[in-house]
């Protein structure tokens, strides 16, 4: 056989991966074929967008110990190039995987660099049938993060059987996992809006509590919307052990064991006539004003035991429970023995309110820049639409009272007093007129954000379409 007229997908599917195979690789569940990293940026050009193809990056083989545990990545070239041409390629794929072992191929045999080493020799070659074995990579990467048996037994669960997750997406779960297992009890998560970070939140419970270190969870978000969407998507797998912490005329909305969300009588979170929690789940989702408002509401955490909960999550953790003094810290300081993670796009960082002065800092970072570069998050361009009022400042008539019959502050309003201190009706119908002018213009249905001043902003923006 010919192997300079070999391609170099025939070098792969005859000596590349054989000898992975010889050494114990299982070809259906440990080794991933064409394992996708990039999606390929999207590039605008006017109102028209597509990707480029040439920044699309694909592993030719990810290999894992377990479906959630990336190990090593293998790069192929045809036998026209030397046996570490792809090398280069390789050590990138598996710092995006973040592995450390690489491999680089020509079909002549391997050549294998290992990160994990102390004495600083990374690279040497091996031949076909040297290739390392599963066990022998596993025991190195073990040995390399220093992980005891415990630690072990956590990190090996699997994620739930739903879609595969990113390579950030499961870099992120096995980080906070690794992050708990080890005892960490406080962990901040930063991840782009759009990024799947309640997908990802689900995985790191998924697995934490199928592995029995954490047995009882708090999910808590500051909009109700989230939580509904949440039980029925990303959290359906938790099924019946899973209810949802909200005070209603008939009880709770919890999920049966179909994944519908519906209203019952029986078997309730909290039912109002008695004013009792249940205790008999696993999985509560709440909403922080909803355990955080009048005395009655926070009689619902409270009825909880302060060490009832093994694990909260706190999505959009910029907000409220930032700050010291904020109602929603009451609740995690209530909960102060359970490890609690935080999940933000927006980590706050002022003189007054801190994130990681309370999680520590980020167990990993997916940002939006690099969710743009890999393709993942669409590109975004600013277009500017100069108001008048903004622009120029409005001031009232003398004596001009508002619709309650006040009498309007006699002063100069400017942009950054905009549904603030005065709130124009008219400039909310300007606006939303060009917001609405510009997706007719692409695509109407188009997945859109509008980011309003406050819940009051927004439900006149919202009446004003």
């Amino acid at each position: 056989m010919n192997k300079k007229a070999l391609s170099e997908s025939d070098i792969c599917d005859k000596f590349i991966r054989p000898a992975m195979q010889q050494a114990g690789w299982d070809g259906m569940v440990q080794v991933y074929r064409e394992f996708p990293l990039r999606a390929g940026r999207v590039v605008v050009r006017g109102r028209r967008a597509k990707r480029d193809a040439s920044t699309v990056l694909r592993a030719d083989d990810a290999l894992f110990f377990k479906p959630n545990i990336p190990l090593a990545v293998v790069e192929a070239k045809d036998n026209n190039h030397a046996m570490g041409a792809g090398m280069a390629q390789a050590i990138n794929y598996a710092q995006l995987l973040d592995v450390p072992f690489s491999f680089s191929s020509n079909g002549d045999g391997f050549v294998f660099r290992d990160a994990t080493l102390a004495d600083g020799v990374l690279e040497r070659n091996l031949a076909l049938e040297d290739f390392p074995s599963p066990a022998e990579l596993w025991a190195r990467y073990c040995a390399w993060k220093g992980w005891t048996p415990e630690v072990r037994k956590v990190t090996e669960h699997d994620y739930a059987p739903a879609k595969t997750p990113r390579y950030y997406q499961l870099n992120a779960i096995n980080r906070t996992v690794e992050a708990v297992a080890r005892g960490q009890n406080r962990a901040l998560l930063v991840m782009a809006t759009g990024t799947g970070k309640t997908y990802t939140a689900f995985q790191i419970i998924w697995r934490l509590w199928k592995s029995g270190a954490k047995k009882r969870v708090l999910f808590l978000a500051d909009r109700n919307i989230l939580i509904d969407q949440t039980m029925v998507n990303d959290f359906r797998p938790f099924k019946g052990a899973m209810a949802k912490l909200s005070p209603h005329a008939k009880g709770v909305e919890v999920v049966d064991g179909q994944g519908k969300t519906t209203l019952e009588d029986v078997d309730l979170a909290i039912n109002r006539t008695i004013k009792q929690v249940n205790k008999s789940y696993e999985i509560y989702l709440s909403l922080y004003q909803a355990v955080s408002g009048t005395e009655e509401e926070r009689n619902i955490y409270k009825q909880f035991s302060p060490d009832f909960f093994d694990l909260i999550i706190i999505d959009e953790c910029h907000r409220g429970s930032a700050a010291e003094d904020s109602a929603w810290r009451d609740i995690l300081s209530y909960f102060g023995t359970a490890t609690q993670i935080g999940l933000t796009a927006t980590p706050k960082e002022t003189a007054d309110v801190s994130n990681t002065d309370y999680f520590g800092e980020p167990v990993y970072t997916y940002s939006l820049r690099q969710g743009i570069e890999d393709g993942y998050l669409a590109p975004y361009k600013v277009i500017r639409v100069d108001l008048d009022k903004d622009a120029f400042g409005w001031r009232p008539p003398e004596g001009m009272t508002d619709k309650l019959g006040n009498v309007i502050e006699d002063r100069v309003y400017t942009g950054a007093d905009m549904n603030r201190k005065l709130v124009l009706e008219r400039r909310d119908e300007v606006v939303a007129a060009k917001i609405t002018e510009y997706l007719k213009a692409t695509n109407r249905y188009d997945k859109t954000i509008v980011f309003c001043e406050d819940i009051e902003h927004a439900i006149r923006r919202d009446s004003s379409r």
